[in-house]
């Protein structure tokens, strides 16, 4: 076994390591209490609610963990289960809340992950599918999570709006909904309680108590029989969760069927197979990527039509432009190499390239590994922020579906012109050898030492060796570890980490899900050609 295979092969049992925390909050004992309510765990929930023998792409795993809230360090899997399954052929958003973590209650991160799987749903024009059972807000953070943008009521809103445009809104609720948590039954477009099981009102038991001095138990104030008999604020009435499900496979069985908006040709395998990335991927992102060699493992028969090969040797190259296909579907590609510094050639040719997938109407894939455009006086008289910019701004008006995969080094304006999170790309991948940051912990390291050097130097206290010597670490540490994928994916930064194994399966998916609605014409800014 090569030595770079062994290192990602230890780098991924660790990814389990997280995913197995995620997956399992309160291990065997919170499933066996699950139980005793007659409850299933949410990923069993959503195994039977999508067509049998399908995958559900379950994204966002790693979010919630090393958050320190009041009193709650960790909010595994952010306390909310999202990802895209199909439902009678259709790709559908699923959105389920996690009772085992805090009773599915609302944390900052919660909110965030929920928002951004509405997000994906709306502009891929996906409806969805909500699983409720939450405590709602969590009540010590209520400045975080109630009264802004982005905040709680911004679920709804996108509930309404997602509405408006057809997309339907489905609402299984298994558990309690209260006050704020209401809504997601009550704004469905279609919503299903189950009996002495589902709950929602406004203000439990308590809380009418306090403010009307009414006695009342929670089934007779909004049980599923006062909501889909008395008040008509459910539609379907369901006895166990299995009736529910079927219920909602049903209200979505005459769905239209979706068309893909992009020609899917015969699909390939590749001429390697793709655990081969595990020994062509050096061990860390210093280290030179070969871009043709990744190119030819992901591509269907490895056959890659490249644009401007031969252009400027040496720092044309950095970037490697072309189109290939991946399980049939066509693709555009811009992959860092070598080093992966962008000089202005390689930024130029990125640009035209940006430009022309776009008059095709083809999506592109971006596989970023790239420190940062090259800097010093040569690169600026030679135009690398005149070009650079063309090439962020190519980024920023593309109208083709974008997906970036970052596969190294993520640092700098690298990060916009190959369409981070930002330049909002359809979906935006991470793998264990992803590095996300303004700068590299080296970098970062070296320039803030020089910082602290001069502060201490102009108060007469200068540094000592040992001084310098502890504050670089320091540095290199924070840096290096708010860039590891852990620290990005626990803050959405991601939407999924994935193995190398993954790679060809959730671009394809990607891929397909981005073309459901057709793409539009293209236009662009001012460039500076």
């Amino acid at each position: 076994m090569s030595e770079n295979r062994q290192h990602w092969l230890n780098e991924e049992l660790k990814l389990d390591e997280r995913v197995n925390e995620s997956l399992w909050p309160g291990g065997q004992k919170a499933v066996d209490r699950l139980a005793k309510q007659g409850k299933k765990p949410v990923r069993e929930l959503i195994e039977n609610v999508i067509d049998p023998g399908t995958m559900f792409f379950e994204l966002s795993r790693l979010a919630g963990f090393g958050m320190n809230y009041p009193g709650v360090e960790d909010v595994p899997c952010g306390g909310v289960v999202t990802g895209i399954g199909k439902i009678h052929g259709n790709w559908t958003m699923i959105i389920a809340n996690d009772p085992r973590v805090k009773a599915g209650t609302y944390f900052p991160i919660t909110l965030k992950k929920h928002l951004r799987a509405q997000a994906v749903a709306e502009e891929n024009g996906l409806s969805c599918v909500y699983i409720a059972d939450s405590g709602g807000a969590f009540l010590p953070m209520q400045v975080d999570v109630f009264p802004d943008d982005g905040h709680f009521g911004s679920m709804f809103y996108n509930m309404a709006r997602m509405s408006a445009k057809g997309l339907r809104q489905v609402t299984m609720s298994t558990g309690g909904n209260t006050a704020g948590g209401a809504y997601i039954v009550f704004m469905a477009c279609e919503s299903v309680m189950i009996d002495k099981m589902s709950y929602s009102f406004l203000g439990g038991p308590p809380l009418v108590k306090m403010a009307t001095g009414e006695v009342i138990s929670a089934e007779d104030l909004g049980g599923a029989r006062v909501h889909t008999h008395i008040s008509g604020g459910a539609d379907h009435f369901c006895k166990d969760q299995d009736e529910a499900i079927e219920r909602v496979r049903n209200i979505l069985s005459l769905e239209p069927v979706q068309k893909i908006h992009l020609h899917r040709y015969e699909e390939r395998p590749s001429i390697h197979p793709i655990e081969r990335l595990y020994d062509i991927l050096p061990t860390t992102g210093s280290q030179p990527i070969d871009a043709h060699a990744i190119i030819e493992t992901l591509a269907d028969d490895g056959v890659f039509h490249e644009y401007k090969k031969h252009y400027a040797p040496g720092r044309g190259d950095n970037l490697v432009t072309g189109k290939f296909r991946l399980k049939g579907f066509p693709t555009g590609v811009i992959v860092s190499n070598k080093i992966g510094v962008i000089f202005e050639e390689a930024a130029r040719k990125a640009a035209e390239w940006i430009v022309r997938c776009s008059h095709e109407k083809i999506p592109i894939i971006f596989l970023q590994g790239s420190p940062g455009y090259m800097v010093g006086s040569d690169a600026e008289h030679a135009g690398i922020g005149k070009y650079g910019s063309d090439m962020v701004r190519a980024v920023s008006c593309a109208q083709v579906p974008r997906i970036q995969l970052v596969i190294g080094q993520d640092n700098g304006a690298a990060n916009y012109g190959m369409c981070g999170r930002a330049y909002r790309p359809k979906f935006l991948f991470h793998t264990m050898r992803s590095r996300t940051s303004v700068m590299s912990g080296k970098s970062a390291g070296g320039v803030l030492l020089s910082i602290e050097e001069r502060k201490r130097e102009v108060s007469g206290n200068p540094m000592t060796d040992e001084e310098r010597s502890q504050f670089y670490a320091k540095m290199v540490e924070k840096y290096d570890g708010e860039a590891h994928p852990f620290y990005c994916g626990a803050r959405l930064l991601s939407d999924r980490v994935l193995k190398f194994t993954e790679i060809r399966d959730w671009l394809a998916m990607a891929l397909e899900v981005s073309h459901i609605r057709p793409v539009g014409e293209p236009s662009f800014g001012n460039f500076r050609f």
